[in-house]
Protein backbone atom coordinates (compact mmCIF):
# COMPACT_ATOMS: atom_id res chain seq x y z
CA UNK A 1 0.00 0.00 0.00
CA UNK A 2 1.49 3.46 -1.05
CA UNK A 3 1.27 6.36 1.34
CA UNK A 4 -1.69 8.01 -0.95
CA UNK A 5 -3.69 4.81 -0.80
CA UNK A 6 -3.14 4.39 3.49
CA UNK A 7 -4.11 8.41 3.38
CA UNK A 8 -7.16 7.04 1.79
CA UNK A 9 -8.48 4.64 3.82
CA UNK A 10 -8.15 6.36 6.92
CA UNK A 11 -10.46 8.92 5.52
CA UNK A 12 -12.65 6.05 3.85
CA UNK A 13 -13.00 3.62 7.35
CA UNK A 14 -15.06 6.08 9.01
CA UNK A 15 -17.64 7.19 6.62
CA UNK A 16 -17.73 3.15 5.72
CA UNK A 17 -18.42 2.62 9.63
CA UNK A 18 -21.02 5.92 9.61
CA UNK A 19 -22.96 3.85 7.26
CA UNK A 20 -23.53 0.80 8.98
CA UNK A 21 -24.65 2.56 11.75
CA UNK A 22 -27.63 3.66 9.87
CA UNK A 23 -29.05 7.41 11.43
CA UNK A 24 -26.41 7.52 14.13
CA UNK A 25 -27.08 6.85 17.56
CA UNK A 26 -30.60 7.63 17.77
CA UNK A 27 -31.34 4.69 15.89
CA UNK A 28 -29.64 2.79 17.91
CA UNK A 29 -32.01 -0.49 19.65
CA UNK A 30 -32.14 -3.58 20.98
CA UNK A 31 -35.15 -4.88 20.41
CA UNK A 32 -36.96 -5.39 17.08
CA UNK A 33 -39.10 -2.14 17.44
CA UNK A 34 -39.12 0.10 15.14
CA UNK A 35 -41.75 2.56 17.18
CA UNK A 36 -44.82 2.25 15.21
CA UNK A 37 -46.01 -1.23 16.32
CA UNK A 38 -48.21 -1.74 19.37
CA UNK A 39 -46.32 -2.20 22.49
CA UNK A 40 -47.32 -5.62 24.33
CA UNK A 41 -48.94 -4.72 27.61
CA UNK A 42 -46.67 -4.17 30.96
CA UNK A 43 -48.65 -6.20 33.49
CA UNK A 44 -45.87 -5.79 35.62
CA UNK A 45 -45.35 -2.42 35.75
CA UNK A 46 -46.28 -1.54 39.47
CA UNK A 47 -43.54 -3.40 41.01
CA UNK A 48 -41.07 -2.90 38.00
CA UNK A 49 -42.11 1.12 38.76
CA UNK A 50 -41.81 0.41 43.06
CA UNK A 51 -38.44 -1.51 42.82
CA UNK A 52 -37.31 1.38 40.04
CA UNK A 53 -38.43 4.42 42.61
CA UNK A 54 -36.50 2.95 45.22
CA UNK A 55 -33.58 3.86 43.49
CA UNK A 56 -34.92 6.85 42.17
CA UNK A 57 -35.40 8.45 45.19
CA UNK A 58 -32.85 10.15 47.33
CA UNK A 59 -35.10 8.95 50.36
CA UNK A 60 -38.34 6.71 49.34
CA UNK A 61 -39.32 6.54 53.08
CA UNK A 62 -42.02 9.02 53.65
CA UNK A 63 -43.37 9.83 49.85
CA UNK A 64 -46.61 11.90 50.19
CA UNK A 65 -49.29 12.78 47.70
CA UNK A 66 -48.68 9.49 45.36
CA UNK A 67 -50.21 9.23 42.19
CA UNK A 68 -50.27 6.94 39.40
CA UNK A 69 -52.28 7.19 36.07
CA UNK A 70 -52.87 3.56 34.28
CA UNK A 71 -50.73 2.35 31.32
CA UNK A 72 -51.85 3.99 27.91
CA UNK A 73 -50.08 4.00 24.84
CA UNK A 74 -48.93 7.48 23.39
CA UNK A 75 -46.46 8.32 21.04
CA UNK A 76 -43.26 9.74 22.82
CA UNK A 77 -39.79 10.68 20.25
CA UNK A 78 -41.69 8.87 17.10
CA UNK A 79 -42.18 5.51 18.80
CA UNK A 80 -45.46 4.41 20.58
CA UNK A 81 -44.89 3.24 23.43
CA UNK A 82 -47.11 2.27 27.29
CA UNK A 83 -46.60 5.66 29.29
CA UNK A 84 -47.71 5.09 32.88
CA UNK A 85 -47.69 8.56 34.66
CA UNK A 86 -46.65 9.26 38.54
CA UNK A 87 -47.16 12.19 40.67
CA UNK A 88 -45.52 12.41 44.17
CA UNK A 89 -44.09 14.27 46.69
CA UNK A 90 -41.04 12.62 47.83
CA UNK A 91 -38.09 13.99 50.73
CA UNK A 92 -34.86 15.41 49.39
CA UNK A 93 -31.81 13.81 51.20
CA UNK A 94 -32.24 16.62 54.00
CA UNK A 95 -35.27 14.88 55.23
CA UNK A 96 -37.51 18.06 53.20
CA UNK A 97 -40.33 17.56 50.79
CA UNK A 98 -38.96 19.24 47.55
CA UNK A 99 -43.05 19.74 46.15
CA UNK A 100 -45.11 17.75 44.06
CA UNK A 101 -43.20 16.07 41.05
CA UNK A 102 -44.76 14.06 38.04
CA UNK A 103 -42.85 11.90 35.87
CA UNK A 104 -43.72 9.84 32.77
CA UNK A 105 -42.41 6.33 33.24
CA UNK A 106 -41.64 4.34 29.62
CA UNK A 107 -41.99 1.00 28.87
CA UNK A 108 -40.92 -0.88 26.04
CA UNK A 109 -41.18 -4.46 25.21
CA UNK A 110 -43.47 -4.55 28.61
CA UNK A 111 -40.34 -3.10 30.18
CA UNK A 112 -39.57 -0.50 32.18
CA UNK A 113 -37.34 1.63 30.23
CA UNK A 114 -36.74 4.71 31.27
CA UNK A 115 -38.51 7.75 33.47
CA UNK A 116 -39.03 11.18 31.74
CA UNK A 117 -38.83 13.96 34.04
CA UNK A 118 -40.52 16.81 31.79
CA UNK A 119 -43.59 14.77 31.35
CA UNK A 120 -45.74 17.77 31.06
CA UNK A 121 -46.66 16.99 27.37
CA UNK A 122 -46.90 13.44 27.71
CA UNK A 123 -48.82 13.21 30.53
CA UNK A 124 -51.85 15.85 29.59
CA UNK A 125 -54.66 15.10 30.13
CA UNK A 126 -53.77 11.96 32.30
CA UNK A 127 -56.60 10.27 34.82
CA UNK A 128 -54.90 9.36 38.23
CA UNK A 129 -55.49 7.48 41.09
CA UNK A 130 -53.66 6.77 44.43
CA UNK A 131 -51.17 5.06 44.70
CA UNK A 132 -50.43 3.87 48.58
CA UNK A 133 -47.81 1.35 47.66
CA UNK A 134 -45.49 4.48 47.19
CA UNK A 135 -46.25 5.74 50.30
CA UNK A 136 -45.73 2.26 51.89
CA UNK A 137 -42.14 2.37 50.82
CA UNK A 138 -39.10 1.70 53.34
CA UNK A 139 -35.27 1.22 52.35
Amino acid sequence: MGISTTRAAIFVLPLMLAACAGDGPASMTYTDDRGVANQPYPANYKPELLAFMKTYLNNPVGVKEAMLAEPVQRTVGGRLRYVVCLRYNARDSDGNYRGQRERAVLYVDARLDRIVEDASETCAGAVYAAFPELERMVR
